[in-house]
């Protein structure tokens, strides 16, 4: 129990450490170089997942001993899928609603964090096939 519990509290401050990379970036690639939302958002997710890969694996899943390389191609993976939802969500809750683009990209970047996680957890990071 205490090693799960070692687990998320590495995971929840990792994990925040890269949301608020990735928001920053993103916020700042709207504000002061005035790209769309969209476009930041990605380039945002791009920086935030060295932020993450990098601390997931020396940190969080460490205990797992998977292969740098296998483990950087899976959570990619990983991170891409969340990616994924994570900007057909903003899309369309930014066509739909009337909440700031930077308050929508916390909220989205919060529900992701869960299914992070569990597929980190159980397949990016772990060592056996």
């Amino acid at each position: 129990m205490r090693k799960i519990i070692r687990q998320l509290a590495c995971f929840v401050a990792v994990g925040c450490a890269a949301a608020a990379t990735h928001w920053l970036v993103a916020v700042l690639t709207v504000s002061a170089l005035g790209y769309a939302p969209l476009v930041a958002n990605l380039v945002g997710w791009l920086v935030a997942f060295c932020v993450s890969f990098a601390g997931h694996f020396q940190f969080t899943f460490k205990h797992q001993h998977a292969p740098m390389a296998k483990a950087a191609g899976r959570f990619f993976l990983v991170s891409a899928l969340g990616f994924s939802v994570n900007e057909l969500a903003y899309a369309w809750l930014l066509r739909v609603t009337t909440v700031r683009y930077d308050i929508l990209l916390a909220l989205i970047l919060i529900a992701i964090a869960v299914m992070t996680f569990v597929l980190g957890r159980f397949w990016a990071f772990r060592h056996k096939s």
